[in-house]
């Protein structure tokens, strides 16, 4: 799942960075939490991770959440497990209104207390009859919130977030040249069929972009809630595999010449994949987190 906070708002986000990243997770969890555990969608705690973006293909300012989802919950007594139905998950038209109001109010409570930063063209907003106007157009706006199950099941989605978790705002793969003042790199534009496409900027333009991504010191860009929040997360991971269905598998990540399980020491084992060494790291570190919170 995917929110983003509106175009209107992106100014105010570059003059609040710690401020408004902060509500964008804290809204966006909240609004999760609030209408998985309504009785009349799924009635259930769901635990999730969010993980802040700030950046575009093209480097611009782009602030958006992404959230790996629990494909359902616990009950509200922690006694058992609720599915989410088959291809749904939550009204996606309920979590846009509802994200929507959360971070306007969490907004509202800033300006009241003088939390905000408001220079250059956003000075006339310390001014309440100019603030309480954009306001209304800010919450006369569709919130965009994207929902959908991944194609290659949570593992790819896992595998795809961990590319952005501890980089910066583009890769080096990415830069095609640098000379005379000039940087030539490689972007997607998603708005017209996700082809590829190249962009060349002045150097002072690609650093102005790309600084504008660095976030403030010690701000804690990934984040965990439901039952996967740090506070309990050991706890109630044990119990959301009592209430789960063991399904038992055995994964090839040793040399190929080791055919036999290493678990049952019976059964034969197939090769369904070869690795590279870099994702038989990730695939170790992945299990030694799961070991760890069993």
């Amino acid at each position: 799942m995917v929110f983003t906070l509106p175009e209107s708002l992106r100014a105010l986000g570059l003059q609040n960075k710690r401020l408004i990243h902060g509500l964008l997770l804290r809204a966006s969890a909240e609004t999760l939490l609030e209408a998985a555990a309504d009785p009349r969608h799924l009635g259930a705690e769901i635990g999730f991770l969010s993980v802040l973006h700030t950046w575009g293909q093209n480097l611009l300012y782009h602030p958006h959440v992404h959230c790996v989802v629990s494909g359902g919950g616990l009950t509200p007594d922690r006694s058992g497990w609720i599915s989410t139905k088959p291809g749904f998950f939550l009204p996606v038209r309920v979590l846009s209104r509802l994200f929507r109001g959360k971070f306007l109010a969490y907004l509202k409570r800033a300006y009241r207390r003088g939390h905000l930063t408001l220079c250059g063209r956003l000075h006339n907003l310390s001014q309440r009859r100019q603030w309480a106007a954009w306001l209304r157009t800010a919450y006369g706006q569709d919130w965009v919130v994207y929902a959908k199950r991944p194609f290659g099941g949570p593992e790819q989605v896992l595998r795809y977030l961990a590319r952005y978790t501890h980089r910066v705002a583009i890769s080096n793969y990415r830069l095609l040249s640098m000379s005379q003042g000039l940087v030539t790199f490689r972007w997607r534009d998603y708005a017209h069929g996700n082809k590829s496409r190249k962009m060349t900027l002045p150097a002072r333009e690609f650093l102005r972009r790309f600084l504008l991504h660095v976030l403030p010191r010690g701000f804690v860009r990934i984040r965990h809630f439901g039952f996967l929040a740090n506070r309990h997360r050991d706890a109630m991971l044990c119990q959301c595999r009592k209430l789960l269905p063991a399904i038992p598998y055995c994964v090839a990540l040793r040399a190929a010449s080791s055919y036999t399980c290493p678990q049952c020491h019976i059964g034969r084992m197939i090769i369904v994949e070869r690795l590279t060494a870099a994702q038989i790291q990730w695939e170790q570190a992945r299990s030694r987190v799961f070991d760890n919170s069993s």
